[in-house]
C-alpha cells in the first residue's frame, strides 16, 4: 500500500501554492469575459507573490475585453502566441512538440486559445505542479520526479522563448497588468533564451541521433 503525504507537508504545500501561481498567470493572458474578474479577484487572494497580485490588482482596475483584443488578438502588435517568436523554425513542428507534452500528462485545455498560447503554456505548468503534489502526496517519487523534469524541460524548451518576447513588447504598451503579468512570467520561465541557440538545439542536447548539428 502507498504511504500517503499529508496536504500539510511543506514540499506538496510549496508546489500547490506554485500550481496557483501559474494558473493566475495564465488567467490573466485569456480574454477578459464573463466571471473572469470575479476568477482573477478569488485566486488573487491565495497567491503570495507580491507581483502577481500587484498583476492582478491592475487587472480590476484596466482590464477589458476590448483592449485586449486591440493589444493581443488577431492583428493585434503583440502576439502571445509561441510560433510567432521562433524564427525560421517549422511552425508544425514547435505545435507537436507541444501537444506530445500535454498528450503525456493528459493536459486538456479548456479555454479558446491555441496550444502555443501563453495562457496555455502557463496553465500547464500549474497542471504539472498539481501532478507533482499529487504524486508526492502519495509517495511516488517516480511519478514526481517525472513531472518535475517535464517543467524544466518545457520552460527552457517552449514558454522561455514565448514569455521573454512578450514581456518586451508589452513595457511600453501601458496595460501595466499585463506588462507586470509577463515580466513575472518571463523569469520563472527561466534565463532569457540566447539569440544563438535556439530550442531545436536545445532539444537535441538529449537525442543521440547525428542531425547534422555543430
Amino acid at each position: 500500500m502507498t504511504d500517503v503525504t499529508p496536504i500539510t507537508d511543506p514540499q506538496v504545500q510549496e508546489l500547490l501554492a506554485a500550481a496557483t501561481a501559474w494558473r493566475l498567470l495564465g488567467l490573466l493572458f485569456e480574454r477578459p469575459r464573463e466571471g473572469w474578474w470575479q476568477d482573477v479577484e478569488a485566486l488573487s487572494r491565495v497567491v503570495s507573490d507580491p507581483e502577481i497580485r500587484s498583476a492582478a490588482a491592475e487587472a480590476q482596475l484596466e482590464a477589458s475585453e476590448g483592449r485586449y483584443l486591440a493589444l493581443l488578438g488577431p492583428g493585434g502588435p503583440v502576439s502571445a502566441r509561441e510560433v510567432a517568436y521562433r524564427g525560421m523554425e517549422e511552425p508544425g513542428q514547435i505545435m507537436a512538440d507541444i501537444q506530445a507534452f500535454y498528450q503525456a500528462f493528459a493536459f486538456l485545455p479548456e479555454i479558446e486559445e491555441a496550444p502555443d498560447h501563453l495562457a496555455v503554456e502557463a496553465g500547464f505548468l500549474g497542471y504539472l505542479c498539481v501532478k507533482e503534489a499529487y504524486a508526492r502526496a502519495r509517495g511516488n517519487e517516480e511519478e514526481a520526479g517525472i513531472a518535475t523534469k517535464a517543467a524544466v524541460r518545457f520552460r527552457e524548451t517552449h514558454l522561455s522563448a514565448l514569455a521573454w518576447p512578450v514581456a518586451k513588447r508589452l513595457e511600453s504598451t501601458g496595460v501595466r497588468y499585463l506588462s507586470l503579468a509577463a515580466a513575472t512570467l518571463a523569469r520563472r520561465s527561466g534565463p532569457r533564451p540566447s539569440t544563438e541557440r535556439t530550442a531545436k538545439a536545445r532539444l537535441c542536447d538529449d537525442c543521440s541521433m547525428e542531425c547534422g548539428r555543430e
